[in-house]
């Protein structure tokens, strides 16, 4: 039995992990300073895990939570374009200085593999679609520079110390525990929360703009693939479900399933985003065994039935 440390295992996509790591019987521990992870999402397993509140950014708390384990998945960060241009030292902080200590610990600890959470917003704004790893970055946003630096912290630390890396570029990821409470939050728990309330959506923008929206399942997939495969060095892989959608195809979706006739708001498009973004997902598929385990129109229908039944008195 292996040991797992999850960095923002308090998370969205944190606690997801762990719920799944359980069930396959291993040994959890979480790192989390609960800024935006919730007390709510580690309650049903944390007389299970070994938690330990910290913060990435303390390098004495790394270090402590690295001790032991045998993969490190990295999901702990300031998520958000806007946030990022918003305080862009506490982005660079967290996002790029946190990662490096965990890199640094895991070195030092003999860390069988880290896993690091990136994101599709280091391609940019470029016209190619859809997205290869091999294209070269052109990040936007502060958000998507620090992503993108620690993504390169993670290849040298493979060529320097030997370190097994694998950086996993997320394409929106969306399903059960996404917070929609905060200026912050994603589109689809922001769209949900307003259609079940009765109000009006905003959507930045003309709503033209695609993303390759990828429910939780199949990230939480990913990342224990990364850990299992038999790939040496550092990689790079998108993680997504190679598809894409428009805001307006996405809240005409999400009207139909809920039964609502509300009509959304436009407004002016947000500084740092990208138009469209698509993913190639042959390399993963190639290397790792992906497969996309639940479709768009699947995944909207279970996040959906989540906020319904439990998310929105849990989130508020």
């Amino acid at each position: 039995m292996a040991t797992y440390l999850v960095t923002g295992g308090a998370g969205f996509i944190g606690s997801n992990i762990v719920d799944e790591l359980l069930r396959r019987g291993q040994r959890v521990r979480v790192l989390d300073n609960f800024s935006t992870g919730r007390e709510e999402n580690v309650a049903e397993f944390e007389s299970r895990v070994e938690l330990i509140r910290g913060d990435v950014r303390d390098e004495d708390a790394v270090d402590r939570a690295v001790q032991g384990a045998d993969y490190v998945l990295h999901q702990a960060a300031l998520a958000s374009v806007p946030r990022s241009i918003a305080d862009p030292t506490a982005n660079n902080q967290v996002n790029t200085q946190g990662t490096l200590n965990v890199l640094i610990a895991a070195k030092h600890h003999g860390v069988r593999r880290v896993v690091y959470a990136s994101s599709s917003s280091v391609y940019g704004d470029s016209q190619e679609l859809p997205k290869v790893e091999t294209m070269t970055p052109n990040p936007k946003s502060p958000y998507a520079v620090a992503k993108l630096a620690a993504e390169y912290y993670c290849r040298v630390y493979g060529e320097l110390h030997g370190l097994a890396t694998v950086s996993l570029r997320y394409f929106n990821v969306f399903g059960p525990r996404q917070d929609p409470g905060s200026q912050y939050s994603a589109v689809i728990p922001l769209f949900v929360k307003a259609l079940l309330e009765g109000r009006a959506p905003h959507i930045h923008g003309d709503g033209e703009q695609s993303r390759d929206f990828t429910f939780i399942s199949n990230v939480v997939n990913a990342n224990l693939l990364a850990c299992e495969a038999n790939v040496t060095g550092a990689r790079v892989y998108n993680i997504a479900c190679g598809g894409r959608y428009t805001l307006n195809q996405l809240f005409a979706a999400l009207r139909d399933r809920i039964g609502s006739r509300v009509e959304p708001v436009y407004g002016p498009a947000r500084p740092g985003d990208v138009k469209h973004s698509m993913a190639d997902i042959g390399r993963i598929q190639k290397d790792l065994g992906y497969h996309v385990g639940v479709s768009f129109e699947e995944g909207i229908d279970r996040t959906v039935q989540w906020y319904q039944t439990v998310g929105l008195k849990s989130l508020g």
